[in-house]
């Protein structure tokens, strides 16, 4: 790992704690769910970083994966609120998650995904199978009651990349990996009140770019200097939007995208059984000498 990476890794993990923080002081019951996200993406600006992903909020039953279509709003009411901030600084990443509770009946939901999250991070070691993280996880979440969404995880942290290798399991997955000097990733405990699974639902609002093929459409090859100037990182139809192009037209656009596989959607991740999740995540940077820095902590 080279020392200047290391420090933007620092660096990206310092701005997103901060943004984290504030984003989750405004939201509030009677908030408007755009006026967070416009107000997180400024303060996103200010502190010179760009936005690793769509800063997004996901409420309920919906685990991640969430912003609502463009041209609608969500004001807070008594929701159980998950708020996703990811920061891109000279192309290291800084991840980060926290739960609030708006309804006064889901408090040890966010108790335990950030117990869990603060367990899993006591542990962590050069030599640590990665798979103790995940037990971690799970027991602490269990001891309150509730269970881990099994089948969602944290993820490596690359260069200009959200999601690298390895996996960051929230149950033991009985994976063989280990930790190991140089690593950079991201813890993200899910807790629920449910079965512990989540499903994707329709209609996404968050993509990426996969690969440049032909295009037939106007309107779809309108979007690609748009999607480039992401430099790959994901990016939200509500980016895309301008006066040369309607909100159909642009939807029709990105589904001709994808299903000409230049794009990937997201789709939202609903918990099967619909139970109420929270949500809390920190990213990891362990050095070439084995030294653990919770860079969001």
């Amino acid at each position: 790992m080279k020392e200047q990476y290391k420090q933007d890794f620092i660096r990206a993990g310092s701005i997103a704690r901060e943004v984290r923080a504030f984003g989750k002081s405004l939201i509030k019951t009677g908030a408007s769910y755009n006026a967070v996200i416009y107000q997180i993406y400024q303060k996103i600006k200010e502190l010179g970083a760009i936005p690793a992903f769509p800063p997004q909020i996901a409420l309920n039953d919906v685990a991640a994966h969430f912003l609502p279509q463009p041209g609608t709003d969500i004001i807070f009411s008594n929701q159980i609120v998950k708020l996703d901030v990811g920061i891109c600084f000279n192309g290291a990443i800084g991840d980060c998650a926290c739960s609030i509770d708006l309804s006064g009946k889901y408090q040890s939901l966010v108790d335990a995904a950030e117990a869990a999250l603060l367990n899993a991070e006591k542990i962590i070691k050069v030599g640590l199978p990665i798979r103790e993280i995940g037990k971690a996880i799970e027991s602490t979440i269990t001891s309150f009651g509730l269970q881990p969404v099994r089948n969602l995880c944290g993820h490596g942290l690359g260069f200009y990349k959200i999601h690298t290798a390895p996996s960051i399991p929230n149950c033991d997955d009985r994976c063989e990996g280990v930790i190991q000097p140089g690593m950079t990733f991201a813890i993200e405990p899910f807790a629920t009140s449910g079965k512990g699974l989540i499903f994707e639902a329709t209609d996404p609002t968050i993509f990426s770019l996969i690969k440049l093929r032909p295009i037939r459409s106007a309107n779809a090859k309108a979007l690609i200097p748009k999607i480039l100037a992401f430099k790959g990182l994901p990016f939200a139809s509500h980016d895309l939007i301008s006066e040369d192009m309607s909100l159909v037209e642009m939807k029709l656009a990105l589904n001709e995208l994808m299903e000409l596989r230049i794009i990937e959607g997201y789709p939202p991740l609903v918990e099967e059984a619909h139970g109420m999740v929270a949500q809390a995540e920190n990213s990891v940077l362990v050095d070439k000498n084995g030294q653990v820095l919770i860079t969001t902590r």
